[in-house]
């Protein structure tokens, strides 16, 4: 089959082009010489060199084919460079010989399995044992206190923590019992966050222990966050994921099969009024939305010990009736709660005991009753942590600016 004839361009003479001219820097060139340039300049790079035309001639068993001639042109006059383009550097690094006393082992033992495949070699490398003098990973772990509670859920003894000169815990101690509710209070900075940070195992203490349900929290780390639900105070979620797949996640991520967290999550959704924000991205919800969506994945497993950083932060006052029976029920069935909160009143009415820090050590600690004395929680509160020393150089403040 023959292709079609192929329509010819007609060629256009220099001189017949539009008589025009540019101004550049005060010069008058004529567009028409430009582009005459730039046609010579275009064929000359087109043109095979002479020397890859001897090669192709000779390899090919033709005769030399004579090239044509070309005026030469100043590269700066046409701002293109026409000269061969330089030879690159194909060079590759060789890797130095290995040392002769540097023996290798290429025999590998194979079994009727895996005879003649390599990945099934790779795969069976990984999974041996590692060298005996493969060094581990070790962390400084804080002496354990004679004095831990070992039949406490969570027993905290000494923990410290200095960040250069601030002290953000010094020497904290409480314990935790099941079936109680302990809270814990102090003002802006006090503490409470690094506190509640080193009992979960998020923040390693300079001093001091944790057992959390019988299980030393820095070392057996893994078996004692087993016990462990927890809401922190500036939760980081996938948020491109939905709240119903952050829920199957961190189900299925403490060992749940995907019944099993399907019905803890349509549950759950319901007693916290989020069933309906389920579908959406995590990215869309409300701050108080993401307290509730926390404290569901807080108790999706089912812990022994929860661990909560202001829960009741942005939540709505019908949601925090559901969430403090919820935490009523989760200690009358033998669990632990500590939380952290400014709402005093509420501490007062939820909890067993309280433990209020100031400067990152406890001045007060005990029952509810036994803080507060004669009076309410929150005037015993601002006694233990006001200053007296008020400013009163402040008239201004009343005198109101026009």
């Amino acid at each position: 089959m023959t292709n079609p004839p192929i329509d010819t361009v007609e060629h256009v003479e220099p001189d017949a082009r539009t008589d025009a001219t540019v101004d550049d820097g005060g010069s008058t060139a004529s567009i028409d010489s430009i582009l005459s340039r730039f046609d010579a300049a275009i064929e000359r790079l087109q043109t095979p060199l002479e020397s890859e035309s001897e090669d192709d001639s000779a390899e090919a068993g033709q005769p030399e084919a004579a090239a044509e001639s070309v005026e030469p042109l100043e590269s700066a006059e046409l701002g293109v460079d026409t000269g061969p383009s330089p030879v690159p550097d194909l060079e590759l690094p060789v890797s130095p010989d290995l040392d002769d006393d540097v023996d290798v082992d290429v025999d590998v033992d194979r079994d009727a399995a895996t005879d003649g495949d390599v990945a099934g070699e790779l795969f069976a490398e990984l999974d041996t044992e590692p060298a005996e003098n493969t060094p581990a990973v070790s962390y400084p772990i804080a002496d354990v206190p004679d004095d831990l509670d070992t039949d406490a859920m969570v027993s905290i003894r000494g923990l410290t923590k200095h960040f250069d000169d601030v002290i953000a815990a010094e020497n904290v101690s409480f314990d935790i019992r099941s079936g109680t509710i302990v809270g814990i209070v102090g003002p802006n900075g006090a503490g409470k966050t690094t506190t509640l940070s080193m009992v979960t195992g998020m923040l390693r203490p300079d001093a001091g222990a944790v057992l959390i349900a019988g299980e030393d929290m820095w070392q057996n780390p893994e078996a004692a966050k087993k016990h462990l639900g927890i809401v922190p105070d500036r939760m980081r979620a996938f948020d491109r994921l939905t709240g119903a797949q952050l829920l199957h996640y961190a189900g299925v991520l403490r060992g749940l099969d995907a019944a099993t967290v399907r019905e803890r999550t349509t549950q759950l959704a319901s007693a916290l009024g989020i069933t309906d924000a389920l579908a959406r991205l995590v990215d869309d919800y409300s701050s108080g939305m993401m307290k509730k969506l926390a404290l569901a994945i807080a108790v999706i497993h089912s812990p022994k010990v929860l661990v909560l950083d202001e829960p009741f932060e942005a939540v709505d006052p019908v949601s925090v009736a559901v969430v403090v029976k919820l935490l009523r029920e989760f200690a009358a069935a033998g669990g632990a709660v500590v939380l952290s909160s400014h709402s005093l009143g509420l501490i007062q009415d939820l909890c067993d005991e309280v433990a209020v820090i100031v400067g990152g050590r406890v001045i007060a600690a005990g029952t509810v009753d036994e803080v507060r004395g004669d009076e309410s929680l929150e005037d015993r509160f601002i006694a233990l942590v006001r200053d007296d020393e008020v400013a009163e150089d402040m008239e201004w403040l009343h005198s109101f600016s026009g």
